[in-house]
């Protein structure tokens, strides 16, 4: 191709993507939630790990279905029943040049388990590894106390890093880019938290060449700037494009819009452990003897009181799908069993009374105001149906930065929050969400309401060490029932994913939310 002809093909790139702010030079991306960290080990949080994705690599990688694929590692396989092997890519680097090695595999795996004041960390995913083995430079072999077969899965969530640029660095230095140094398709150029990650691209990169040199995601936590920032061409992809805008994004002859059933399922939280709750009262805001929560009848009336219908066509405005469990169909773990019900307000008041509360309680619902779709909106929702069952509700919506990790802490009595099973099957929120804490195991690292059965963690117990994949899909399955009818969360729907980009930009919808710009594909 001639130099003329390549700069007639940028020329039109560049004035279909409008104004001179996108070409194959740059490109910018909305995104609704903050950054909290460059360190891919800090923080199981999406945003942070979507920006991970393109700085680092995996052993495993997945496609927008959730299927695993080759990433770091070219193939892997159980040589006996406590051994995993992985056989690496050869010819990979990191960004200062420096080869990729099974050293830099073992380091990081060692590394997850002592990141100091995490807010909520990896170890669920590293924790039945027993010992690294480095077998040669590019095999790897994973030693577990136990037969497990959930290893390949948990490789899919935890980022590769540099063993020369990462050995004692802190969160600090990855944000400041000194020990960001990855092997991912971009290199960290510079993170203003609460602004923007700006990137560019790794020309050694090993697989394939992502479409701009230089890629900004900017931080709009604001829905109307993110939206005026797509229509006016200052971003060229954005993600959770809000309800309100769909159709009038859908409809713009400039624009694009791409949705994808999604894997997030929003919840809530109840305080099923303390004898008394912090933000538990009678209703007139008196403090209450005991801790109601902890009475199942009561669990269940909250429930019974939430019309997760309504919620999906009025509030999300279609861009939902109601939940009874954390799964959606087709992944491992979803129980056939499991049910959405409509509401039933008679029935709720019925459990209250058996409760001992016939005149209903007091509490206060934490969330966020800037993470989740419409998440302001639901809990004022919620405060309504619960209000028509006696429950008096206040609710105190905060940004994401301040919510979790007050909330991981489990200061709240009533709280409502998402999960991603980045495993992509029913292991990771029983694991994450509803197994007894257990910082040993590395289980129950996001349990804030406290919740523990013993019957669900020698259920998940053996599943994690059940070689068959229909016997452990049957495990996960029973061990998610009990919970669900245990009320130990409460449901409400799995999100619709939305993205909006400009006409030219084509990017694949993902289950899990990602937005990876790497991928997206412009055309002239």
């Amino acid at each position: 191709m001639t130099t003329a002809r390549l700069g007639k093909i940028l020329a039109a790139v560049l004035i279909s993507m409008g104004a001179g702010v996108a070409s194959a030079q740059n490109m910018s991306v909305g995104v609704s939630a903050d950054v909290t960290s460059i360190d891919p080990h800090y923080h199981l949080y999406s945003p942070n790990q979507n920006i991970a994705d393109h700085v680092f690599g995996r052993l495993i990688e997945r496609n927008d279905k959730l299927r695993m694929l080759p990433g770091l590692a070219l193939s892997w396989a159980a040589i006996d029943e406590l051994t995993w092997e992985f056989k690496l890519r050869p010819g990979v680097k990191f960004h200062d040049g420096s080869p990729f090695t099974a050293e830099d595999v073992a380091f990081s795996i060692q590394r997850v388990p002592n990141i100091k004041d995490s807010p909520g960390g990896f170890s669920v995913y590293t924790k039945e590894i027993a010992e690294v083995q480095v077998v040669d430079p590019l095999t790897v072999r994973f030693k577990t106390a136990r037969p497990y077969p959930l290893l390949p899965n948990d490789m899919a969530v935890v980022h590769i890093l540099s063993k020369k640029n990462a050995t004692g660095a802190n969160s600090s230095d990855f944000n400041s880019g000194k020990a960001a140094i990855g092997t991912g398709p971009y290199k960290l150029a510079k993170y203003s938290r609460g602004d923007r990650v700006e990137l560019t691209r790794n020309e050694d990169y090993w697989g394939k060449k992502p479409f701009a040199k230089n890629l900004t995601f900017k931080i709009l936590t604001n829905d109307a700037a993110r939206v005026a920032a797509l229509l006016s061409n200052d971003i060229q992809m954005m993600d959770a494009v809000p309800v309100a805008d769909l159709k009038r994004l859908s409809n713009s002859p400039d624009l694009a819009v791409v949705q994808s059933a999604s894997t997030r399922l929003v919840f809530l939280y109840l305080d099923v452990a303390r004898d008394q709750s912090p933000f538990v009262t009678d209703r007139d805001g008196k403090p209450l003897p005991g801790n109601p929560l902890k009475d199942v009848r009561v669990r269940e009336a909250i429930s019974r009181l939430i019309d997760r219908e309504m919620i999906r066509s009025r509030v999300m405005e279609g861009a939902s799908r109601p939940a009874a469990q954390p799964m959606i169909p087709g992944l491992v773990g979803y129980s056939e069993a499991l049910k959405v019900t409509g509401p039933d307000v008679e029935g709720a008041k019925k459990l209250l009374a058996e409760a001992g509360l016939p005149n209903g309680f007091g509490i206060t619902l934490h969330g966020t105001n800037n993470r989740y779709v419409q998440d302001d909106q639901i809990l004022q929702t919620l405060a309504q149906m619960l209000g028509r069952g006696g429950i008096s509700v206040k609710v105190e919506a905060q940004p994401a930065a301040v919510f979790f990790p007050r909330n991981n802490r489990g200061d709240y009595s009533v709280s409502m929050s998402g999960w991603v099973p980045d495993t992509a099957e029913a292991s990771s929120p029983l694991r994450a969400l509803l197994a007894t804490r257990n910082k040993d195991k590395g289980l129950g690292a996001f349990n804030s309401g406290g919740y523990s059965n013993a019957k669900v963690d020698a259920l998940l117990d053996k599943a994690m060490a059940t070689l068959g994949d229909a016997e452990r899909d049957k495990l996960l399955q029973q061990a998610t029932e009990l919970a669900m009818r245990d009320f130990a969360i409460i449901p409400l729907h799995h999100q619709v994913n939305v993205w909006g980009a400009r006409k030219n930009v084509r990017l694949a919808g993902r289950a899990e939310e990602r937005t990876y710009a790497f991928d997206a594909i412009v055309q002239p």
